[in-house]
């Protein structure tokens, strides 16, 4: 398998192609649960879709296989094999369908890598939907659902997009009638954290007394069904791992901190991290703060984005 690097462009989409764009999501409120005897951790969050996109494209291969190339974000860092999320979810779906599966997938990245945005998840939702049309595959939403849960926490919600609410290991969805837009500047940064190395130090700190579970959604949830402003919300975001993300990153202290003597309503980790979500006023607040985060430096990239918006299953 071949895998191009994010210089090349994307390669042109003959007929017989099904491409599928997909959203990044975000979680308003992230509430972590002490790890459990499985080892998971329980979680009580509110996931909500944001308009940057990777743009999956599937065709039939001539022999059987499946074939990934990857293009744009992070390119060069991605594995293009049953490492990767869509390969997966490819094979789920030829499974699932009872198809020898011939298929070449690639994916033109937008959403930051690695950066708490379920890249790799809205990716393999994609897929999942890309595949099932290529192949003509009949597949009920309850089904589609569990194959998706099957291959991730994340993947169920970057099927539908929108916002919910997340119970268990946050595959357990309910939708939530959002009637507002938001807006955000979402600013990555060169290092990395992983998400089982982030839930490691959200144990250790809480062994430390520092940290605790914010179960309760209502408040947010009732926020975003209310359409309240952006200065209300901006005192609703939480994220029970943003402590650990810092304890272990300090540079993200520095980046939020700079957002907000920039004028943000708002500054949070992503997630696990190290991307940071700064919460603005409107579309006009958020062109001038990400203009004045690229003059200030600290970020690698700095990008607009609103949400919610649908995902590639809605």
């Amino acid at each position: 398998m071949n895998e191009q690097s994010s210089g090349q462009a994307a390669p042109s989409v003959p007929s017989a192609a099904i491409a599928v764009d997909v959203p990044a999501k975000i979680n308003p409120h992230l509430g972590v649960g002490n790890a459990r005897a499985d080892g998971y951790h329980a979680l009580s969050t509110v996931y909500q879709s944001i308009s940057l996109y990777d743009t999956v494209t599937v065709e039939r291969a001539d022999e059987p296989g499946i074939e990934l190339t990857v293009a744009g974000e992070g390119a060069d860092t991605l594995p293009t094999g049953d490492d990767n999320l869509a390969v997966r979810a490819a094979k789920l779906v030829a499974i699932y369908g009872g198809v020898e599966p011939d298929v070449r997938i690639h994916l033109n990245k937008r959403i930051p890598v690695a950066g708490g945005l379920a890249g790799g998840s809205a990716d393999a939702a994609a897929t999942l939907v890309a595949c099932a049309r290529l192949w003509e595959v009949a597949i009920g939403d309850a089904e589609l659902h569990r194959l998706a849960a099957g291959l991730g926490s994340d993947v169920p919600f970057c099927l539908k997009g929108g916002t919910a609410v997340g119970s268990g290991r946050g595959e357990e969805l309910t939708h939530v009638d959002s009637r507002g837009t938001w807006h955000w500047v979402v600013a990555t940064t060169d290092t990395q954290i992983s998400t089982p190395e982030c839930f490691k130090e959200v144990d250790r700190l809480r062994e430390e007394g520092i940290g605790r579970f914010s179960s309760d959604v209502d408040p947010i949830v009732r926020a975003f069904e209310s359409q309240v402003g952006a200065d209300e919300l901006a005192r609703l975001l939480v994220n029970d791992m943003e402590a650990a993300a810092v304890s272990l990153r300090p540079q993200l202290a520095s980046l939020m901190h700079g957002g907000l003597e920039e004028g943000a309503l708002a500054a949070h980790v992503s997630g696990s991290g190290p991307t940071v979500l700064f919460l603005v006023a409107d579309v006009k607040h958020a062109v001038a703060l990400a203009r004045r985060l690229r003059m200030r430096g600290g970020a690698r990239s700095v990008h607009i984005a609103h949400g919610p918006v649908s995902g590639p299953a809605a």
